[in-house]
């Protein structure tokens, strides 16, 4: 099975919250697999991760974002911060969980082999 990326373009959480249920999945069947959170969406990466929507996914047994985000990076699931985005939101790398790098677009696809899928959330 070719690797996956994903994008991550706006600081929507619930769309960071599906990139990374994919990714976990994809992940988990031993696949190569990158989320990068591009400019304003670096901000979901803020400690400690919280988000309203963690209240309802609870409620039916799902876990928070801080969760989900720590489950993908146990399953080997490369997490970047888009370097320009951290300081968009006043963020430094070393403000992240330290199995997060900081990187950007040009070295995410730099990266990418011919096989790998591109998405974009």
């Amino acid at each position: 099975m070719p690797g996956l990326k994903i994008i991550v373009l706006t600081a929507d959480a619930e769309r960071f919250r599906g990139a990374l249920t994919i990714a976990a999945a994809h992940a988990a069947l031993g696949e190569p697999t990158a989320v990068l959170l591009q400019h304003e969406a670096a901000a979901l990466l803020r400690q400690p991760i919280a988000v309203p929507g963690d209240a309802m996914h609870a409620v039916h047994g799902l876990p928070p974002l801080a969760t989900l985000l720590d489950g993908a990076l146990s399953l080997g699931v490369e997490v970047i911060a888009c370097q320009s985005g951290l300081s968009l939101c006043g963020l430094a790398a070393e403000d992240l969980d330290q199995r997060i790098s900081a990187g950007g677009p040009v070295s995410f696809l730099q990266a990418m082999s011919l096989d790998d899928r591109l998405t974009l959330v």
